[in-house]
């Protein structure tokens, strides 16, 4: 419906710029308010579509942030386990040395004189280092004689004769025991009855005679027990060496593997391969009564040098996988840290993108609405120009 009102062509054509100013003012508000100058897809598709596409890859890698960030606390926790296990096998390196350089030997002198073996001899069976060992006397053997057979079976140097020349003096650099106490007594020992001696493992050797004293045994065992509460620890602190759930130095498996995703798709990650640290995955096997050489009972226990030199090996080869590992694990660390900063830094480039299409520049916009009040003012004075003519034409009319 037309108007009914006539307006002449110079007020309708500044009526129509303030009408302009007023929708560009709106608009500058409106800006200014939210910030945004392309708040929806009618302002400007292609750059709302844009920016929505940039926030919501900037938000997806946002999300994995947190994943990043869990499996580097989760690398350096398995880092902190394995460091903490290398002193504790540094520790059972230091009690397997201090076994070694724990000397052994049985001394004493027999307190009845030896006495040469009668009609048919006599065989004295004994127990070296856990390790049968019999000698057989013939009839009529001297001292001296039979001196040198026992220091055959036993070691140069182990058996000797007193000052007076009539006893056994034993100095033996090892742990020496007799199978039943008619061997001790056939030597000059007195015979042994507890079974509380220094017995090592469990031989059937009877407790040990009187007349001699063991050294060594004793010391050995108790750092074989020191060294089995040491693997006992490795074991626990692999064990505890977790982070959010995840474990790994705690048994190999693809289960026990870490994924760490470095985009939405999942086609750019690491896997952070498991070890196993425990003292089995070590190759570390706890001290038992029996040797690791052969399976003479009685054996073990660090009772022979050779398993001990054995069990430091074992030790040094330990501390070589832990070394590997860890370094392992210091590599896949550097690269989750290189791309979670790459990450946060992709980020903010994306984000910025976003605000770069979207946002709008309020200084501008500021300037822009004291022009827009400027003009709104100059546009009402040039309509009350416009109307002179009919005002005077009023005049007139009075």
């Amino acid at each position: 419906m037309s108007s009914n009102v006539t307006l002449t062509a110079a007020t309708r054509q500044n009526l129509l710029s303030l009408q302009d100013t007023a929708s560009l003012t709106a608009t500058t508000q409106n800006r200014l308010s939210t910030g945004l100058k392309v708040s929806s897809a009618l302002d400007n598709p292609v750059s709302f579509f844009t920016s929505q596409s940039l926030s919501q890859r900037s938000g997806d890698l946002g999300n994995l942030l947190d994943g990043i960030s869990n499996g580097i606390q989760s690398i350096q926790a398995a880092n902190q386990g394995i460091t903490s296990i290398q002193k504790l096998v540094d520790q059972a390196k230091s009690v397997a040395n201090q076994a070694l350089s724990t000397q052994i030997t049985t001394t004493g002198t027999a307190s009845s004189a030896y006495t040469v073996p009668t009609s048919g001899g006599s065989t004295v069976n004994m127990y070296v280092n856990g390790a049968s060992t019999s000698v057989t006397l013939a009839s009529g053997d001297t001292l001296d004689q039979a001196l040198t057979k026992l220091n055959t079976a036993v070691g140069a140097g182990s058996f000797s004769k007193s000052t007076d020349g009539t006893k056994i003096v034993m100095n033996a650099s090892s742990d020496v025991e007799f199978k039943t106490a008619a061997d001790q007594t056939a030597l000059g020992f007195a015979g042994g009855t507890a079974s509380s001696g220094p017995t090592y493992g469990t031989t059937t050797a009877v407790g040990q005679s009187t007349d001699l004293s063991v050294s060594g045994v004793s010391a050995r065992a108790t750092l074989s027990s020191q060294y089995n509460s040491l693997l006992t620890q490795i074991d626990q602190l692999a064990g505890d060496s977790s982070y959010n759930g995840t474990n790994l130095i705690n048994g190999k498996g693809d289960n026990n593997n870490l994924t760490i995703n470095f985009n939405p798709k999942g086609n750019s990650n690491l896997t952070v391969t498991a070890t196993d640290e425990t003292s089995s995955g070590l190759g570390l096997t706890s001290i038992t009564s029996t040797s690791a050489k052969t399976s003479t009972v009685g054996q073990g226990n660090f009772l022979l040098n050779g398993d001990i030199n054995t069990t430091l090996g074992k030790l040094t080869t330990a501390s070589s996988q832990l070394r590997t590992d860890a370094s392992t694990f210091g590599s896949n660390l550097s690269v989750v840290q290189n791309r979670q900063d790459f990450s946060k830094n992709l980020i903010n480039v994306l984000d910025t993108g976003s605000s770069n299409l979207t946002a709008a520049d309020l200084n501008q916009e500021a300037a822009n609405s004291q022009a827009l009040s400027t003009r709104q003012s100059l546009g009402i004075s040039a309509l009350s120009l416009a109307n002179t003519a009919q005002q005077g034409i009023l005049q007139l009319l009075r």
